[in-house]
């Protein structure tokens, strides 16, 4: 398999957590991409029209792309106890703190899209702010709704809900999401020593 990677993409980062928590990460060969906005790059594109990472090629030639989708891909792929749960409650209640994980990293991306990417004249502060209160809103619910499965758990919604603290750490340093929410602090930095964890720190 081969991967278009982005060492400082949390969705990437995501797909690498599930794959070494699998032990097939040595199927993955990673090819370095120039994944932006604006200047997508054509490799991506060639498989994925919209120019993302993470982009997955399987030994068969198919392209599989979102993060989401991927992850489920390498579900399927060796015999490793898998992270997604079979049909039933526990699968919808991972599969829904997958997706608040995921729909708070697009929050933050967007955010710092506002200010690293777009011109300073044409940043908009309310718009701005408003992805900011997703995330603090999302933290928030980690901390007060899905405490007891992150702590009970290791599945595709507690490996998500993880990468996208660690993307806070990495990118909004300033934000103090630990402020308040001690109990998730203390899970957070439990699960942060995980070797699938350590081994894909973002740089950047």
């Amino acid at each position: 398999m081969k991967l278009f990677f982005s060492p400082a993409s949390p969705f990437v980062r995501k797909v690498m957590v599930c794959a070494l928590e699998r032990g097939i990460d040595g199927q993955i060969d990673k090819l370095g991409s120039a994944a932006h906005p604006i200047n997508q790059d054509a490799a991506i594109k060639a498989h994925n029209p919209t120019g993302k990472v993470p982009t997955l090629v399987a030994d068969d030639g198919m392209a599989i792309y979102d993060s989401r989708v991927i992850c489920e891909y390498l579900d399927s792929v060796g015999a490793a106890p898998g992270l997604f749960p079979a049909a039933g409650p526990e699968r919808w209640t991972a599969l829904v703190l997958h997706s608040a994980a995921d729909e708070m990293l697009d929050a933050a991306l967007l955010a710092r899209y506002e200010t690293v990417a777009r011109p300073e004249a044409l940043r908009w502060a309310d718009w701005h702010q408003g992805q900011i209160t997703k995330i603090h809103t999302t933290v928030k619910a980690y901390s007060e709704e899905w405490i007891g499965h992150l702590e009970a758990r290791l599945d595709i919604g507690t490996v998500a809900a993880a990468v996208s603290l660690g993307y806070l750490d990495f990118r909004f340093p300033d934000l103090g999401w630990r402020q308040g929410n001690d109990r998730l602090a203390v899970w957070y930095e439990g699960f942060a020593q995980r070797p699938s964890m350590k081994a894909t720190l973002p740089v950047g």
